[in-house]
């Protein structure tokens, strides 16, 4: 837009001097009475007169090769394989491909020279508001109510979605057998063309803690009985799905609609069953179960605790130190972490978590652009055709946002080049150590580049755990996400960079309520945050640092849950916590 009024204006001005020239001609010496003022000046001020004339066009021509090599480093910057990862699929070499340029080059460029500079961080970049967020204190275990018989029947539910779908499934599915005065089945895992994990619940939770600990709510058995294993549940017509079943449903439609099914056939399942109980309006105490059984009845099984023991000991550098959270992720394998390992003198490293929700099922579901360009759109189209047709059936027969509308919005997840333009703006020094989640990035590792290069301290649980260590999990992405949960939500800071992920909101919501207001994250507002790189080709470092900062610091408050909001990311409330003041 810039650019066409600059032109405009030039073909105006063109324009009306061309006009002066036709309509009436300029008065002024002719080439012959310049020649008679010559013949009547002194030979010095003729000499004068050129070297003004030659200074002017000196000064003139170094502003104007100035001005082209500015323009050519906001439009054109030069490519290096260390600052332009590709934004689409990786080129291969001697394919005859173009290999696409990223679009923050020249953001990225001036990144590294500020980062090079070594600023002071700010001092509140590795903190909380203390006062107001260490006001709030867990309160979830305490109970005003007797156990639960589960007397009107059996609750089967089986969970769909990734590991942390599956956990808002299971602590809903808990809330509900307690409603309907019913008895829970250990839930089941569904297994997803997406996730392709054939992981069931005691493969990544304790059974037995979980069944024990909420004794005193609800009644838990590992399996349906007999002769309720063999009834076709479908022909009976105690399946129900979550087509069958509106979004966030209040308790009055499980008392209507499903407490019937369950007295009559003595069981329901509930198949793909997920975000399919309201936040609000509900009871307090079946609030409080809720946080009760995200907080504290899910606890990883040893397996997974070991290996995260483990990888928090490499994230610290082997300094021996425990974080605040650890013994609520690992339980008794924090002892592991403070054995000696010949680095006891050495200080622990603060860490900087960071979830690049970067997946090829995110960016193909988010219906956004990323700059692959064709080959992009059609490998996308194709992924929603198999895994999202409902999804790629919309797109063909109705009328979508398009894809800058949805970007401009927020809607759209950052790429890895937006989320490390974050954290530089926001003042994380060079020396950061960054533990990155959701690595199996869209367009191949090297988009990881981009990270690495600015930030040369980066891993990945794939850095830090030898392959052997990794064996175990290998094929079970369900429980490689629960390293990467571990990992997160032990850090000394956290970042987020889509906030409707699943990870991320159970992230923040287990550090605020078990962090004592000392676990900041990062929840950069999208929509804000795309107004900003809309001028990613003109704008200054130092404004983007200051509207970059501005835009994160408005979400960095203390806030109590807002109605109808999630407990698990939003756990501040009366019914999960207690202020202490």
């Amino acid at each position: 837009m810039e650019d066409g009024s600059e032109g405009m204006t030039t073909m105006t001005m063109v324009g009306r001097s061309n006009n002066s020239f036709s309509i009436s001609p300029r008065v002024g010496p002719t080439r012959f009475s310049t020649s008679r003022s010559k013949l009547n000046t002194p030979w010095f001020r003729r000499k004068r007169t050129k070297v003004v004339i030659a200074v002017i066009a000196f000064f003139s021509f170094f502003f104007l090769l100035n001005s082209i090599l500015l323009l050519r480093l906001q439009h054109h910057p030069a490519s290096s394989s260390s600052s332009s990862p590709p934004q689409g699929k990786e080129s291969k070499s001697g394919n005859g491909k173009k290999q696409h340029k990223g679009t923050y080059e020249r953001l990225l460029a001036l990144a590294a020279h500020a980062l090079a500079e070594n600023r002071r961080e700010p001092k509140d970049l590795w903190q909380e508001p203390l006062a107001p967020a260490s006001a709030w204190r867990p309160c979830a275990d305490r109970r005003n109510w007797e156990p639960n018989e589960g007397k009107n029947g059996y609750i089967l539910v089986t969970a769909n979605g990734g590991i942390n779908q599956q956990r808002v499934a299971i602590c809903n599915a808990v809330v509900v057998a307690r409603l309907l005065n019913s008895t829970l089945a250990i839930p089941k895992f569904m297994y997803s063309s997406v996730w392709r994990d054939v992981s069931q619940f005691s493969n990544i939770y304790q059974e037995e803690h979980f069944i024990n600990y909420l004794t005193p709510d609800i009644r838990i058995v590992r399996e349906l009985p007999k002769e309720l294993q063999s009834l076709d549940l479908e022909a009976i017509g105690s399946v129900v799905t979550d087509v069958d079943m509106e979004k966030e449903a209040k308790p009055s439609y499980y008392l209507k609609h499903i407490l019937p099914i369950i007295l009559k056939n003595q069981v329901v399942h509930f198949y793909g069953f997920g975000n399919r109980l309201a936040f609000d309006p509900i009871p307090f105490e079946l609030q409080r179960l809720r946080c009760r059984c995200n907080f504290q009845a899910l606890q990883f099984v040893p397996r997974i605790q070991e290996t995260g023991a483990l990888l928090l000991k490499r994230l610290r550098e082997n300094s021996n130190l425990t974080g605040s959270l650890d013994r609520y992720l690992v339980g008794p394998f924090v002892d592991s972490i403070k054995e000696e390992s010949g680095n006891h003198a050495k200080k622990a490293s603060k860490y900087l978590s960071l979830h690049l929700r970067f997946e090829i099922d995110m960016v193909a579901h988010s219906l956004c652009e990323f700059g692959g360009g064709e080959e992009e759109r059609k490998e996308l189209e194709a992924y929603r055709e198999i895994h999202f047709p409902a999804l790629a059936l919309l797109k063909k027969t109705t009328k979508l946002p398009s894809p800058s509308e949805l970007r401009s919005e927020g809607l759209c997840p950052l790429t890895p080049e937006e989320a490390v333009l974050m954290l530089a703006a926001l003042g994380f020094n060079r020396k950061t150590h960054i533990f990155v989640a959701g690595s199996n990035l869209y367009g191949g590792r090297s988009r990881l580049v981009a990270l690495t290069s600015l930030y040369p301290k980066l891993v990945t649980k794939e850095n830090l755990l030898s392959s052997a260590e990794l064996e175990p999990f290998a094929n079970y992405s369900s429980q490689l996400a629960a390293l990467d949960f571990i990992g997160c939500t032990a850090s000394d800071a956290f970042a987020m960079t889509d906030s409707g992920s699943q990870l991320s909101s159970l992230v923040s919501g287990y550090r605020i309520y078990y962090g004592e207001g000392r676990m900041p994250t990062i929840r950069p507002n999208k929509r804000r945050l795309a107004s900003i790189f809309t001028k990613n080709n003109t704008i200054e470092w130092r404004v983007f640092e200051q509207r970059m900062r501005k835009a994160v610091r408005q979400t960095k408050h203390v806030q109590t849950r807002p109605k109808a909001r999630s407990v698990y990311r939003y756990p501040r409330s009366k019914e999960c916590m207690c202020r202490t003041d």
